[in-house]
């Protein structure tokens, strides 16, 4: 499988009124996840802009499971799942490493849509499926 791993330190204005990450901002951590593997693998949202197509997310799940606070660091781990059908999936641990415990998990989904005309494209696109198969996925 995939994966990716960055760290973050928790900024102020990513905390709520208690000192805690925003629940909105994992959605962030994530996209930032998304980023980290598509330079690590080749898959950045440049080059699928690049290819005639956007990702975007179609589905997105959350898991909330202990705080970050303002200063603390956290560990993202991106995993992809591989799927037959025109879709790019990926799962996300959030790590809180001041304390060792799992903050958040969770997993979106994207779709292919083309660039010019914005419409679904149900086959997987023949980059990605180059893509798939240099990585023996």
């Amino acid at each position: 499988m995939l994966s990716s791993e960055i760290e973050i330190e928790i900024r102020f204005s990513e905390t709520d009124a208690m000192g805690v990450v925003w629940h909105g901002n994992y959605l962030k951590f994530f996209e930032d996840g998304r980023e980290a593997f598509g330079k690590q693998y080749g898959l950045e949202y440049l080059t699928i802009f690049d290819h005639g197509f956007f990702t975007p997310i179609v589905k997105s799940e959350i898991d909330h499971k202990a705080p970050v606070y303002y200063g603390q660091k956290i560990k993202v781990i991106t995993r992809y799942h591989p799927s037959r059908s025109a879709k790019v999936l990926f799962s996300y641990e959030v790590i809180n490493m001041s304390t060792g415990q799992l903050a958040a998990a969770g997993q979106t989904m994207q779709v292919f849509l083309r660039r010019e005309s914005r419409e679904l494209e149900l086959i997987t696109p023949e980059f990605y499926r180059a893509w798939k198969e240099k990585h023996q996925i």
